[in-house]
């Protein structure tokens, strides 16, 4: 199983999804050296450049490759992926349940819940009870609902586009300035691949929100934990994600951090190193852990729901946005409208379809000007456009929901596949239809589990703790043999 990025990236030509088995995709220049390892990782993979034989010898010596370097396309699979992928692996999250040592948390993401609930033929609200017996008849101590997180994710990325919008930062929350179009942050393909090929002329454009795995990391560890009895070093936090990248996102040092401690002198001393997600599963794993354990999943008794962070009403029903990639177009342009404009807009919105079903727009127009312009962009193949339009500064959206998945994160690398003689497409209907069932649209600013985090925690949306806590950093990660893609 390899660490998957949604989509191909082949010079000169984007082409979504690359097979495992074919080459790596990171470019070698003629003649270049090795360079030393990677500071964070030290175990290295060899590959060598498939051309015909050259004069020089030199240029077709084996030339190491970390996870610095990779981009996550699964061209090949690494010795440094490989270890990342038994740190979090079914095996791993059940070790550390026998373990005893740590109360293990598991987080579910909407996604996941729609495609075990496609497989099994059941709803997702039937799955997420049945799951919950589940993991706890394992030993885990919570299983919270990833929507409660994705709410307070994007409201933070509404308040965020407004000031940018307006044009108005403190110094203060200068975190939170950022360029338009405003790109989405919450797919980390996308970001792994802004990083090492982009980097700083897109950068700047990507909001710095935390994506909902990470923002439910960011509760868990420095809030909820207290609220447990717990320190954050005691607790293990799984996700459940329709994602491989989710993995690699869960290891950045970003979302690593030092738990404060009281020293014996009364001053602030720094404690253990703690990640805010400390495994991530995908939904192909866990169908993989119920046949370890000869489950049958659909016999399972429900048992009742966390309420703790979980979109459950009192009725018993799930509650969240729009959208199976988070709704983050759709919950920005209606806020912004609103905020901006005094247009109370309420969806489902009417997304014009562009050059095919991912790469869709919507605007606002008042007094015969567009001054509001939103887009969907699903694949590589879509976001190479935009890209282009950036850098020429020929881009007239305001917002854009980048997926680095076609179809968006319902049809993640990490999703269950289609049973036999079942397309692609046919699987992405179903969990289109199964993602919505028996779940209430909800607004995120209504939400009262996260109005209470508000509330207790972080004081207000853009505030200084919420810009610590749910925003992070990009960076400009040099490529450390030195490869490069062909310019678009």
């Amino acid at each position: 199983m390899t660490g998957r990025f949604s989509a191909t990236l082949r010079l000169g030509n984007l082409n979504d999804y690359i097979a495992p088995s074919q080459s790596c995709i990171v470019s070698l220049k003629g003649g270049l050296k090795a360079t030393p390892k990677s500071k964070t990782q030290d175990v290295l993979v060899q590959i060598q450049e498939k051309v015909p034989p050259r004069s020089d010898p030199s240029i077709l010596e084996p030339v190491k490759v970390t996870l610095h370097d990779c981009l996550a396309c699964s061209g090949c699979l690494t010795s440094a992926e490989t270890v990342m992928l038994e740190q979090q692996s079914v095996n791993e999250f059940l070790s550390h349940i026998r373990s005893g040592e740590n109360a293990v948390v598991v987080s579910v993401s909407p996604q996941s819940r729609a495609s075990l609930a496609t497989y099994y033929g059941l709803t997702p609200l039937q799955v997420f009870k049945k799951l919950t017996g589940f993991l706890k008849s394992l030993g885990v101590k919570a299983v919270f609902d990833t929507s409660c997180s994705r709410d307070l994710s994007l409201i933070e990325a509404c308040e965020e586009f407004v000031q940018c919008y307006k044009g108005q930062f403190s110094g203060e929350n200068d975190q939170l300035k950022s360029s338009l179009p405003m790109l989405a942050s919450a797919c980390p393909g996308w970001i792994c691949y802004a990083e090492k090929t982009l980097g700083p002329c897109i950068l700047p454009y990507i909001s710095t929100v935390k994506s909902p795995q990470q923002a439910m990391g960011a509760i868990i560890k420095h809030h909820v934990s207290k609220k447990m009895g717990l320190v954050p070093e005691k607790i293990y936090h799984v996700t459940i994600m329709p994602c491989y990248d989710k993995k690699l996102e869960a290891v950045r040092d970003d979302f690593i951090f030092s738990v404060e401690r009281q020293g014996e002198t009364g001053q602030e001393a720094a404690g253990p190193r703690v990640s805010e997600v400390d495994c991530v599963l995908t939904s192909g794993e866990m169908l993989d852990l119920f046949k370890m354990k000869n489950i049958d999943f659909k016999s399972l008794e429900e048992a009742p729901l966390d309420r703790l962070l979980t979109n459950v009403d009192d009725k018993g029903h799930l509650y969240g946005v729009r959208g199976g990639s988070g709704g983050y177009a759709e919950t920005i342009f209606c806020y912004a409208a609103k905020q901006l404009y005094g247009k109370d807009i309420k969806g489902p919105l009417d997304f014009k379809i562009l050059r095919n079903s991912d790469f869709r727009e919507i605007y606002l127009e008042v007094n015969g000007e567009k001054v509001l312009k939103v887009a969907l962009c699903y694949g590589f193949r879509n976001l190479q456009n935009i890209v282009r339009k950036i850098k020429a500064g020929k881009s007239d959206y305001h917002f854009v929901e980048v997926m680095a998945c076609p179809a968006g994160c319902l049809n993640g690398g990490g999703q269950i596949k289609p049973n036999q003689g079942q397309s692609v497409k046919d699987l992405i209907q179903s969990l289109e239809s199964s993602y919505l069932e028996e779940v209430l649209v909800a607004d995120p600013f209504e939400n009262p589990l996260v109005k209470g985090l508000y509330d207790e925690w972080l004081g207000k949306p853009g505030s200084e703790k919420a810009v610590k806590f749910i925003h992070t950093e990009y960076h400009h990660r040099e490529r450390s043999i030195g490869s490069e893609l062909s310019n678009w």
